[in-house]
């Protein structure tokens, strides 16, 4: 056992500058002021949870009952069964069931704990947790407001101390240069509309974008992504739960035209509705673990994963290791990685993502630029968006199908309804990493 713990820790030291050799005193004065970090840990009969701020000696521990902890397994085994089995029924009261995580996460006594000028939040989940959208858990105590309207510098996340601990080494000063993959199966006409809009925000002669049937894996392997500030990825994701470092991004020419007569698993993934796609044509998280040696993002300040399911793990496993392609990643050389937590809905993710990136280049940090692009879907009413799109189009010279395309969405409801009011629609999209963009 000692052996394969050494063998574990080498690996770390290996590829993690910050590995075995992770000291707390050291990460705890790295901390920004007013930033506090929450950090929760499952064991087999509760969970933990630990504060600490820069100031703390020691973190902050609070312990679950056994109870708590089998409220949570409860909730976390009715969310997934109703999120893959009825998806309906997991939609629909998603408000309320994120009221009731908050519930059984105490996140009450946890703010309580926090010191009053604390602006900014880092979330440290553990396994399954994961995967729910803890900055968007609603408050009990003031109805209508998120647990990331508490925080005027933003909720955020890390997979660990040790990788948010290296990511803040990585002062990345420029955010000019933008390369995109732009729907590269060709179902996506929103991502064609996002990625417009969203390239038009950056200089034409810094920017490059793969559309569509140009955007391969030969092509990404073939440019020089260290030169850029951005990556930007608006196509289909994938998560593989029986092989996570198989999950994927799916790029052009990825789908078998049919199946052959025998699948190979390092090669061939079948899909929920039995399409099989070639993930050799596909960038897996082994190939994004690979960019690190070729150093691709020695540039990037930021990976945005505008797709499904690019910010699920492998919450199967019982070690306290983070397995997905946020992590990938970080660890490949990007300070900051946007993904998503369930298959999201085509038209809200566009729009979110257009705000979003105005708000970056409006000098807000990054988990701010995010949470209050969700805020503003969140509360936006039929109006609001009517006269966002004819405002943007006339700013950024766009042509009228923006504008078009976003009146024919809402036309069929009434000025003042706000169509995409639910956490469905916004919710799924996580903040990872630095913050400062």
């Amino acid at each position: 056992f000692q052996e394969l713990r050494q063998q574990r820790n080498d690996l770390q030291d290996q590829y993690l500058p910050i590995g075995s050799s992770f000291n707390f005193e050291q990460f705890r004065k790295t901390l920004e002021k007013n930033t506090a970090i929450v950090e929760f840990y499952i064991s087999f009969d509760r969970f933990l949870t630990f504060i600490f701020t820069r100031h703390s000696q020691q973190p902050l521990v609070l312990s679950s009952s056994t109870d708590q902890l089998y409220a949570l397994i409860d909730w976390t085994t009715a969310y997934l069964d109703d999120y893959y089995d009825q998806p309906q029924d997991w939609r629909n009261p998603l408000t309320s069931r994120l009221q009731k995580l908050a519930e059984i996460l105490n996140f009450n006594k946890i703010l309580q704990q926090l010191p009053k000028d604390c602006n900014q939040l880092i979330l440290i989940p553990h396994q399954y947790l994961h995967l729910f959208p803890l900055h968007a858990l609603p408050l009990p105590e003031n109805p209508g407001k998120l647990l990331f309207n508490r925080f005027s510098q933003g909720v955020r996340y890390s997979p660990s101390c040790q990788l948010l601990q290296l990511v803040q080494t990585r002062k990345r000063p420029d955010f000019t240069h933008l390369f995109a993959v732009q729907n590269p199966t060709g179902d996506l006409s929103y991502a064609n509309i996002g990625v417009e809009v969203i390239k038009s925000y950056f200089n034409p002669a810094d920017t490059e974008v793969l559309v569509e049937n140009a955007a391969t894996k030969a092509a990404i392997d073939s440019k020089p992504l260290n030169t850029y500030h951005c990556v930007h990825f608006s196509c289909h994701g994938y998560f593989n739960l029986n092989q996570p470092q198989k999950s994927a991004l799916i790029l052009a020419d990825a789908y078998l035209n049919s199946a052959p007569a025998e699948l190979n698993p390092e090669q061939h993934l079948v899909l929920d509705d039995g399409e099989v796609i070639d993930l050799h044509k596909c960038l897996t998280l082994d190939a994004i673990f690979a960019l690190k040696s070729q150093q691709k993002l020695a540039q990037c300040r930021l990976v945005t994963l505008s797709a499904c399911e690019t910010g699920l793990i492998d919450f199967d496993n019982t070690s306290d290791e983070y397995i997905g392609l946020p992590s990938g990643f970080l660890v490949a050389g990007s300070p900051a990685v946007v993904s998503s937590l369930w298959k999201v809905e085509e038209v809200s993710t566009a729009l979110l993502m257009i705000k979003f990136y105005q708000n970056l280049l409006n000098q807000m940090s990054l988990a701010v630029a995010l949470n209050q692009a969700q805020l503003w879907l969140r509360d936006a009413t039929v109006q609001d968006l009517r006269n966002w799109a004819e405002q943007l189009t006339k700013q950024l010279t766009l042509e009228n199908n923006f504008k078009e395309e976003v009146e024919e969405e809402i036309e069929l409801f009434k000025n003042d309804y706000k169509p995409f009011y639910s956490p469905y629609y916004w919710a799924a999209y996580c903040a990872i990493g630095e913050s400062y963009i």
